[in-house]
């Protein structure tokens, strides 16, 4: 793997993880994964729903402890699962207190495990959930820019709040658009790869002001630690790389971060 391991750093400033699965996740006991990352100073994590059958999990992990919150979406992976009963699960909870957006939610072109006309219906019905209930968005976008584009086009003027596209590997052009029409980016494990090139690229061109820390998680565990199943807590790998990148000190980097995170998912604080 090439990278020596070291220990995970311990920031002053606390940190919170915008992405993960934490029902994913199978190397270690659920509580000893929450004691790690409050060990390294997380202080909210946000687990994702991605189907119909997890949509009552992520609820369920939401209230297993305060600093867990959760959302409620269909993956475009999972798109061609969606149904009317399956969007009204996601209505009547998407409003609760420990919910903070619709997602994940987007189009996958690479994987294309859904008809892709499928995916586009059920990326417009659940933007239009996010326009209804006035929550914010989590999108995945996968080799799908330019449609991307064009839907999130048609909301523009009726998705009062925007969210985050998450696990960005998308080019400039949709990086572009999201940056202007006051989307952030989210960053993960990805940014310490080392064929990444593209990925710190678009680091580099993205506000500090409109970018986000995530895991992923269990999925792009960070250098230096990949080949093991990723965690919330190995977050700070993410937050010093992009502080790297973006020449910024570390400190810089955990404040604006932190107060993105809060503005995108906890307006109320």
């Amino acid at each position: 793997m090439g990278s020596k391991r070291r220990e995970i750093p311990v920031f002053d400033h606390p940190l919170i993880e915008t992405h993960c699965h934490l029902d994913y996740l199978k190397d270690r006991p659920l509580e000893d994964t929450l004691a790690e990352a409050r060990r390294v100073n997380i202080e909210r994590i946000v687990t994702i729903a991605v189907s119909p059958a997890n949509l009552g999990r992520v609820r369920e992990l939401s209230e297993s402890a305060p600093f867990i919150y959760g959302t409620q979406g269909i993956h475009p992976h999972e798109a061609e699962s969606y149904t009317d009963e399956a969007e009204a699960e996601i209505r009547a909870h998407v409003g609760g207190a420990k919910m903070v957006a619709v997602g994940e939610i987007g189009l996958d072109y690479f994987y294309d495990n859904a008809d892709r006309s499928v995916q586009r219906e059920v990326f417009r019905r659940q933007l239009q959930i996010a326009c209804d209930t006035q929550r914010p968005v989590v999108i995945h976008s996968r080799e799908a820019d330019d449609d991307t584009i064009a839907i999130l086009r048609e909301f523009e003027d009726t998705l009062t709040r925007r969210g985050v596209i998450h696990s960005f590997t998308s080019g400039p052009g949709l990086a572009r658009y999201a940056i202007d029409q006051g989307w952030c980016l989210g960053f993960n494990g990805i940014a310490t790869f080392n064929k990444a090139e593209k990925v710190r690229d678009i680091i580099r061109m993205t506000p500090i002001e409109q970018i986000l820390l995530e895991t992923d998680s269990p999925f792009l565990t960070p250098a230096p630690y990949r080949g093991r199943e990723n965690a919330p807590f190995y977050i700070p790998f993410v937050a010093e790389k992009v502080a790297e990148v973006k020449e910024l000190a570390i400190e810089q980097v955990l404040s604006h971060t932190y107060q993105n995170s809060l503005r995108t998912f906890f307006p109320q604080v």
